[in-house]
């Protein structure tokens, strides 16, 4: 496939148009001259700046003639599109994949060359996609913003929140072909396919383990480093897992999220309601 001709000097991306690589090359400077009047984020090119503003409004332009949905970009009609007829016009010259987004065929790359070209300004992670790199920094600056229209809950991903507006609908649009169960989102089901397959496609660097997600991964070398990035405001202590801050917090809290369905006990921690069951299932009475 032809190279586009105007190629970035940072990183190996390419761009058909001279004023798109511009608007790409803030993103490694960090420059954003395009700022949200409602929310505390700056974009490096205007049109992104017009479609962010879309996720506080709600407007959806675009729709598609095939079924019911709209979109809030063209570009990303034009990439939906390619969900009902299957075209995946970009190939991999390493490795036999091919790609519905150029953009995606760029990332994929990376998977064999493991460039990260993408640095944190806060802690050491680099990511192969700025997008990534978004989304990382709120870690560290606690940022969600995409609000629920439903519940009060708020989120640092804009898919995300589209998968807990599931919760409330009930939606699982994403079924496995091995068996009957469906998923809310299409990683969930990639992720789950690898029970069938077996496939580990997340290796340590550092021991023999591989791991069925990459996130896996980030949280498993922590092992090896002792690595804790989140702190309880509360009290002094830090945690490698956000999910292990969000348990102890209920420490504080003396929130118990997991009620039984059978007495009035509630658990801090799922796995303890669990455990609790097995008390009634050993009560029932044979009535063999």
């Amino acid at each position: 496939m032809e190279k586009n001709p105007y190629p970035c000097d940072i990183c190996d991306d390419s761009f058909a148009h001279c004023n798109t690589l511009k608007s790409h090359q803030r993103a490694h400077m960090g420059e954003k001259p395009y700022p949200c009047d409602v929310y505390d984020r700056s974009f490096t090119q205007s049109n992104n700046l017009t479609s962010h503003k879309r996720t506080h409004t709600g407007e959806k332009p675009y729709p598609c003639d095939v079924c019911d949905k709209w979109f809030s970009r063209n570009d990303s009609l034009t990439k939906h599109k390619r969900s009902h007829t299957g075209e995946k016009p970009y190939p991999c010259d390493v490795c036999d994949k091919w790609f519905s987004r150029s953009h995606n065929l760029t990332v994929h790359k990376r998977t064999h060359t493991g460039e990260k070209p993408y640095p944190c300004d806060i802690c050491e992670k680099s990511f192969s996609q700025n997008e990534q790199l978004t989304v990382h920094k709120r870690t560290h600056t606690g940022e969600k913003p995409y609000p629920c229209d439903v519940c009060d809950k708020w989120f640092s991903r804009n898919d995300s929140l589209t998968k807990h507006k599931r919760s409330h609908t009930g939606e699982k649009p994403y079924p496995c072909d091995v068996c009957d169960k469906w998923f809310c989102g299409s990683h969930n089901l990639t992720v789950h396919k690898r029970a069938h397959t077996g496939e580990k496609p997340y290796p340590c660097d550092i021991c023999e383990k591989s791991f069925s997600q990459s996130s896996q991964v980030a949280v498993h070398k922590r092992t090896h480093t002792g690595e804790k990035h989140y702190p309880c405001d509360v009290c002094d202590k830090w945690f490698s897992q956000n999910v292990h801050l969000v348990v102890h917090k209920r420490t504080h809290t003396g929130e118990k999220p997991y009620p039984c369905d059978v007495c009035e006990k509630s658990f801090a921690v799922s796995s303890n309601l669990t455990k609790h069951r097995r008390i009634h299932i050993r009560e029932k009475p044979n009535l063999t």
